[in-house]
């Protein structure tokens, strides 16, 4: 997620326009929907850990592609989100599993019921967190401002990818000799929970932080001024830091009976891009924080409750692909930003936006009266 402050650097200084970076925003999502499916199915045939091996490689690459990206143009930067997009499937739906899995007997007795999920969320936010505030700060401040952050994650992966091959327990071993199509085959996603709670959810997750982190720096960068960029990489860093500090809350939230938990982060999520017009109206930067916060404590509501509800509805041999059907639909919220962007040329984002709110409400609706007719089992 280090790309994301740096929007700012490319449409400023790199010359690119409004539409051409949110289409970079969304470009790995290409890559992240074949990721999330493929890896999943591969992982319960082969294993966790040469799956989440191959991710690592695809970020390094990504990293690379996209350091040359100042030098190379606009394809470079595609093919690098693309190769992102893939590295981000693999480790999402692999990773969660793999912590889930890790987080039960026999590999770990004391865990609570919903730890997995929980350890899989708070990693997976404090990552798409930090990065970004360690991109902005040295774009900000220190020399290279489109290749230094690249690098430096590059060296962190590296060192990921050798505590992955030496220091890893694997919990998925040889299943038989099922084909791949019989693999992609993900039964539970059609159960009526999933498409009656999930499916209605999901979307939203990272649509709301799109909004947070991609669009609303963008309409206030005029009102920040030389510090736009340190003020972009500062929301992300707080929509996502509220995501984390709110994810213990989303836990006691969450209820079999009912779907609470995903109809408080859909609530919170209406009242968030509502406040986000608001924001395009006026474009303070004062105003801009309380939403981000706000949108992030949605975001960190609904990827747990959404995690929740995958464990229970998959059997053990369906947890990696139902989870990687949820992480694909949630991450085709990044595509919003370059939805709006598309759309600006006939209208303004406080409309764009209150017409998102009142979508986003007509999902709440759905969840809350369909949510106690569709319970697990």
């Amino acid at each position: 997620n280090q790309f994301t402050p740096l929007l700012i650097v490319y449409r400023e200084r790199a010359g690119y326009t409004q539409l051409d970076v949110d289409v970079f925003l969304g470009a790995y999502v290409l890559g992240l929907v074949p990721g999330l499916l493929l890896a999943s199915a591969l992982s319960d045939r082969y294993g966790r850990r040469p799956l989440l091996a191959i991710g690592a490689l695809a970020s390094i690459a990504g990293s690379a592609v996209l350091a040359l990206g100042d030098l190379a143009g606009s394809s470079a930067l595609i093919a690098g989100r693309l190769l992102s997009g893939l590295a981000v499937g693999i480790a999402m739906a692999v990773g969660t599993a793999w912590v889930s899995e890790l987080s039960a007997p026999p590999f770990d007795g004391r865990a609570t019921p919903g730890a997995g999920p929980r350890r899989a969320s708070i990693a997976l936010t404090l990552g798409l967190g930090v990065g970004p505030g360690v991109a902005g700060v040295l774009a900000q401040w220190a020399a290279l401002p489109l290749v230094l952050a690249y690098l430096v994650h590059i060296g962190l992966t590296l060192l990921a990818l050798a505590l992955l091959q030496h220091a890893a327990v694997e919990t998925r071993f040889e299943r038989g000799p099922a084909r791949l199509r019989d693999r992609l085959r993900v039964p539970a996603a059609g159960h009526r929970r999933f498409r009656w709670v999930v499916l209605p959810m999901a979307p939203w997750i990272f649509g709301s932080a799109a909004v947070a982190y991609a669009i609303i720096p963008q309409l206030t960068a005029h009102s920040v001024g030389r510090w736009a960029l340190i003020f972009a990489a500062a929301l992300t860093v707080a929509t996502l830091g509220a995501g984390v500090a709110v994810q213990p809350w989303a836990k006691r939230l969450d209820s079999t009976s009912s779907a609470r938990a995903a109809h408080v982060s859909m609530s919170l999520m209406s009242l968030g891009i509502a406040a986000a017009a608001v924001t395009a109206l006026t474009h303070s930067p004062w105003f801009a924080v309380p939403v981000a916060l706000l949108l992030g404590a949605a975001y960190g509501i609904a990827i747990v409750s959404g995690l929740l509800e995958v464990q229970r509805i998959a059997e053990p041999d369906e947890l990696a692909g139902l989870t990687g059907v949820y992480y694909a639909l949630a991450y085709l919220g990044f595509l919003l930003p370059a939805t709006l962007a598309g759309l600006g040329h006939w209208f303004g984002y406080p409309e764009m936006l209150a017409a998102l709110s009142l979508l986003a409400l007509g999902c709440t609706l759905i969840i809350g009266r369909s949510s106690t007719r569709h319970l697990p089992g």
